[in-house]
């Protein structure tokens, strides 16, 4: 009689049949690197909009919470590399708003209206189908022009405090060369250590900021300027830079998004966070890929574990939030902006690259990235909801002109 074959299953001593550290490790990276490359950008958001540095603390803590507990149903639940994140384009977008009518309570209203209609994005399909019809040109032309000016803080800071930010710029190139993923949080620690350095030579403290986290509550008021200005584009902007690119990504692993509980997670878990601070959570994009490709392991049904760790290590993260703040309150002024916008030169590279993609169609997507750029306030409403509308108005009138010029008796091309 044959022998059977030996099992072709084999490890290592002391290492129980099957265990791959690699999803562990991927998921661990997956939380450093997203929290650590846009923490700032968030920070200098909510400040932006009425936020004291409490209320910023208290939403990056809820913010934290939110993605880590979201990750960790959706990745146990579904059993795919989930991912979420905060919207780091939306904050860079509360970074360009200014304060709203009614100060930082109209702001949190807008968040807690912006994770409702995540929401019923995913109980209601004809929502979705109405967002896809804003053309993407047009959205990432948008989020181009709220990027800019957040973007041009480094350089401006070069001007005004060149000892503390030309070490952060230099670290932060060297680390696109050899190590892009690790480029921002290299920077921020470069950050931290000057600001260090600064507090120990000028024999100062870091103030009365509390290092241990706490959530600050913000009871919601509304106003049709706040959901005209913040709400309804950074709804737009959450979902045409994060969700949507954020399926893309799995999808390109051989992976397919549990779209409607993904939409109710973290619809539920932004209006959870919004009287506490937190503006919007999202299916991460560019982090995606750290856990659900070769990264997380050669198993790919295994690799639901690097999402699920991501989310405990962003639950530990939270712990550290508000000592972190604490430290970047006692930045000079525009470190803090500074950091945010290289954290933010490869989202606006993209967002350009997008915008103007199409040879035929550039003219209305330039005049809604002007139009984003330029800090137009109309009626309490800042310029990403006018820049969206204007768009939308030259490219309906473009299409109309081009489609009759076509269509004209007697017309010949070439």
């Amino acid at each position: 009689m044959a022998k059977s074959p030996a099992p072709s299953t084999t490890h290592q001593a002391g290492r129980p049949p099957g265990f791959d550290s690699r999803p562990v490790v991927a998921g661990i990276v997956t939380a450093l690197v997203g929290f650590t490359s846009s923490f700032a950008v968030v920070l200098a958001g909510l400040k932006a909009v009425g936020a004291d540095p409490s209320q910023a603390a208290s939403g990056l803590l809820a913010l934290t919470l939110a993605v880590g507990v979201g990750v960790l149903l959706l990745a146990w639940r579904s059993k795919v590399p989930v991912t979420l994140a905060w919207s780091t384009p939306g904050a860079a977008l509360l970074a360009s708003s200014g304060a709203a009518d009614g100060g930082w309570p109209a702001a949190v209203g807008a968040f807690l209206a912006t994770g409702i209609l995540i929401a019923l994005t995913g109980l209601v399909p004809a929502l979705g189908r109405l967002m896809a019809k804003i053309p993407t040109t047009l959205a990432q032309a948008m989020l181009a022009g709220v990027l800019l000016q957040l973007c041009l803080a480094p350089f401006k800071a070069l001007g005004s405090v060149p000892l503390f930010v030309a070490p952060v710029i230099i670290c932060w190139l060297l680390m696109m060369k050899f190590a892009p993923r690790w480029a921002v949080p290299a920077a921020l620690l470069v950050a931290l250590a000057v600001i260090g350095i600064s507090l120990a030579a000028g024999g100062t403290g870091l103030g009365e900021g509390n290092v241990l986290p706490e959530l600050v509550w913000t009871t919601p008021a509304f106003s049709l300027q706040a959901m005209a200005g913040i709400a309804l584009p950074l709804f737009v902007v959450t979902m045409a830079s994060q969700n949507v690119p954020g399926v893309a990504v799995l999808r390109s692993f051989g992976y397919e998004t549990p779209w409607r509980p993904s939409m109710l997670v973290t619809g539920a878990g932004t209006v959870l966070g919004a009287p506490f601070g937190g503006h919007a959570i999202n299916l991460a994009a560019l982090s995606a890929a750290l856990a659900a490709g070769e990264e997380a392991g050669s198993i790919r049904s295994r690799r639901w574990i690097a999402g699920f760790t991501s989310g405990l290590a962003y639950l530990v993260l939270a712990a550290f939030s508000a000592a972190l703040v604490t430290v970047v309150s006692a930045a000079p002024a525009g470190m803090l902006e500074a950091v945010a916008g290289l954290a933010l030169l490869g989202t606006l590279a993209a967002a350009v690259s997008s915008a103007l993609a199409d040879a035929e169609d550039r003219i209305a997507p330039s005049v809604t990235f002007l139009m984003a750029a330029s800090g137009l306030a109309f009626a309490g409403i800042g310029s990403a909801f006018w820049a969206l509308l204007a768009g939308l108005a030259v490219r309906s009138l473009l299409v109309r002109r081009n489609t009759a010029d076509r269509e004209r008796p007697g017309r010949q091309d070439g």
